[in-house]
C-alpha cells in the first residue's frame, strides 16, 4: 500500500494530525483494535487551557514547570501552554462539545474544574467523559473526509527503514499484521507518524487500555532512535479498586471539587504531607497513598466526596456515578475504594518541537513522544493539551515542507516483510507465562517506590526475558500476543535502565536509596540509543 501519510494510532494526537494534513494528500491511519480504542477515549478529567480572564499563561507555565521538577523544557511548555486556547476551539470546529455554565451577565462561558498542581480552575471539560466527546467527535469528522481510511485490527510490527538518496537513513512506513487476513502487508508513505500513546500495560495494574504495550516507542528504539527519560512513569493516585472491574479512572476532577483520600480506618492521608493535601500532584499523593497501604497492610484507601451536595456531584460526574453505581457503590454516601496505578509515561520517543525524531520522515506525538514538556511529572490534563498543540503543529511543518519530503516512489520492492510469517502460535503458554512475569516484576520492582537492589535485580530480569522473547520471535508464527510481548519485553527494560542510572529522587521517580532530589549530578535528561544511556 502506498500513501501520502501514515498514522499509528487513533487517540488524539493521531487523529489531529490526520484531520490537520487531510487536505494535502492521502492519510491512512492503522488501529490495533476498533478506531475508538484508546487512553483518550478512557480520559474523564479534560483538557488544560488558560481561556478565563482571572487566569494567565504565566501562571500555566508555572504549574507546569514546579510539577516537572527542574526537566521540563521550557520552550515546550511555552508552546504548550499558549497554544492552549487555539487547541480548544479546534476540537470545537470538529465537533467536540464541552461543558458550558451561564456567567452572571447572561453569557455561556466554559464550566472550568480544577485538578491537583494547578493554581486556578482552567480545566475544561465535557462532564467526566472529557475524553470520550473528543474522540467521538473527532473519529465522526475523520469518517467523513474523503482522503482519510482507518485500518481497524491491524498491528504495526516495525518501521521501513533504507538508506536515503541524500545518504541519511529514512523512515519509508511501516510493515503492518492484518489480523483478518493474517497477513503482513508493507504501508509505505512519505511521512510516517508514531501516535500510539502509552505503555502502561507494561504494569500489572494500571489505568490504560489493553493496546498500551508501547509499540511505537519500541518500533522507533529498534529502528535507532533515541528514547528519553523513560523512567517517569506516572501511577495515578485513584484507580477504583474493585474485583470485577479492572483500569477504572476516579478523575482527578474528583479531588478537585473536594473530594478527601482517606485511610481503611478514616484518618486523613494527606495531612502532614502537603499543604496542597489532595491537591497536590500526582506523584506526592501516589506515594502517600502507596505509604498508607505498607504501613496498615491494607489493600486500598478511601476516596470520600460524600460530605458534597449529592445533586452536585451527579450532575458533575455523571459517568463515575453511573459506573459506581452499578457496582453497588453510591459515591453520594459511600466513600470508593481506590488504589494508583500506572497511568501515564512522562518519558518517550525524542522529537523537537516540531515532532521530528531523527530518523528522517518520521515523526512521533502525543503520549509516545518526549517533547519536554512535563519534565520528572506531568500536571494533571496537560496531556490532551499537548497532544492537540504538537500534533497540529507537526501537521503545518510537514504541509509547509511539502517538497521536501521523502521520495518513496521506488520503495515498493524493496519493503518485503522478511521475518516470520502470521499463524497460531504453537507455544502460547510460553507467551502466557512472559506477559505475566514481565507486569509483575515491573510492578513489584519498578513501581511507585524503587530501590536499587532492586533495579539490579530487574535489569538482569528483564534482559533474560528480552532474550527468550526475541528468541520467539524469530522462531514461532506470528500473532498480536507475540507482537506486543516483545515490545513490552523492551520497553520494560528500557525503563528500568533509565531509572537505575537516576541515583536520586525526583518527580515521579522515587528511590529509597537516594531520597533526595541531586541537581547537581541528575538535572538532566536520561537518553537511551542503540542500547547505551547517553
Amino acid at each position: 500500500m502506498n500513501t501520502d501519510y501514515i498514522i499509528v494510532g487513533s487517540g488524539i494526537a493521531g487523529l489531529t494530525f490526520a484531520l490537520s494534513v487531510a487536505e494535502s494528500g492521502r492519510v491512512v491511519i492503522v488501529t490495533k483494535k476498533d478506531d475508538a480504542e484508546s487512553a483518550t477515549n478512557m480520559a474523564q478529567g479534560g483538557i488544560a487551557a488558560v481561556v478565563d480572564a482571572a487566569d494567565s499563561f504565566a501562571a500555566h507555565v508555572e504549574d507546569t514547570v514546579e510539577a516537572g521538577e527542574g526537566l521540563c523544557n521550557r520552550e515546550a511548555v511555552e508552546i504548550g501552554v499558549r497554544g492552549g486556547a487555539a487547541a480548544v476551539a479546534k476540537l470545537t470546529d470538529w465537533g467536540a462539545e464541552f461543558t458550558t455554565e451561564q456567567r452572571a451577565d447572561g453569557a455561556q462561558t466554559f464550566a472550568l474544574g480544577r485538578e491537583g498542581g494547578h493554581s486556578a480552575r482552567r480545566i475544561i471539560h465535557a462532564a467526566d467523559m472529557t475524553g470520550k466527546e473528543i474522540e467521538s467527535s473527532l473519529l465522526a469528522a475523520i469518517n467523513d473526509h474523503p482522503n482519510i481510511e482507518i485500518l481497524e485490527d491491524h498491528i504495526a510490527l516495525d518501521l521501513i527503514v533504507r538508506d536515503s538518496p541524500a545518504g541519511e537513513r529514512a523512515c519509508v512506513g511501516v510493515y503492518v499484521l492484518d489480523e483478518g487476513t493474517c497477513s503482513v502487508i508493507s504501508i509505505v508513505a512519505s511521512v510516517t507518524v508514531l501516535a500510539t500513546g502509552g505503555c502502561g500495560r507494561v504494569y500489572l495494574y494500571t489505568t490504560n487500555p489493553d493496546i498500551a504495550t508501547g509499540d511505537g516507542i519500541a518500533m522507533a528504539f529498534r529502528a535507532g532512535v533515541p528514547v528519553r527519560n523513560m523512567e517517569f512513569v506516572q501511577f495515578h493516585p485513584t484507580c477504583l479498586y474493585h474485583p470485577d472491574v479492572r483500569s477504572f479512572l476516579i478523575s482527578e476532577a474528583v479531588r478537585g471539587e473536594g473530594a478527601l483520600l482517606l485511610s481503611m480506618s478514616g484518618e486523613r492521608i494527606m495531612d502532614g504531607v502537603d499543604s496542597r493535601r489532595e491537591l497536590a500532584p500526582r506523584d506526592v499523593v501516589a506515594r502517600a497513598i502507596d505509604r498508607t497501604m505498607k504501613m496498615t497492610g491494607d489493600k486500598h484507601v478511601y476516596l470520600d466526596i460524600s460530605h458534597l451536595d449529592a445533586d452536585r456531584v451527579r450532575l458533575r460526574f455523571p459517568n463515575i456515578y453511573a459506573k459506581l453505581a452499578e457496582l453497588g457503590i453510591d459515591m453520594t454516601t459511600d466513600p470508593i475504594p481506590v488504589v494508583p496505578a500506572a497511568h501515564y509515561l512522562c518519558g518517550g520517543i525524542e522529537v523537537d518541537m516540531d515532532c521530528r525524531t531523527a530518523l528522517r520522515g518520521l515523526f512521533a506525538c502525543g503520549e509516545v513522544a518526549h517533547t519536554g514538556m512535563h519534565g520528572a511529572n506531568r500536571l494533571a490534563s496537560n496531556s490532551l493539551l499537548e497532544a492537540v498543540v504538537f500534533s497540529a503543529r507537526a501537521a503545518e511543518v510537514v504541509k509547509r515542507e511539502l517538497g521536501d519530503r521523502e521520495d518513496v516512489s521506488d520503495s515498493a520492492g524493496y519493503c518485503v516483510w522478511e521475518g516470520n510469517a502470521p499463524g497460531p502460535v504453537s507455544e502460547g503458554v510460553l507467551i502466557d507465562y512472559n506477559w505475566d512475569i514481565v507486569r509483575r516484576l515491573m510492578w513489584d520492582y519498578v513501581g511507585i517506590v524503587r530501590s536499587e537492589r532492586r533495579l539490579e535485580l530487574a535489569v538482569e530480569r528483564m534482559a533474560t526475558i528480552r532474550r527468550e522473547v526475541t528468541e520467539y520471535f524469530d522462531r514461532y508464527s506470528l500473532n498480536s500476543d507475540l507482537v506486543e510481548l516483545r515490545n513490552i519485553a523492551l520497553v520494560g527494560e528500557l525503563i528500568v535502565r533509565c531509572a537505575l542510572n537516576r541515583r536520586e529522587s525526583r518527580g515521579l521517580h522515587y528511590m529509597e536509596d537516594y531520597p533526595e532530589r541531586d541537581d547537581a549530578r541528575f538535572k538532566r535528561d536520561t537518553i537511551l540509543m542503540g542500547g547505551s544511556i547517553l
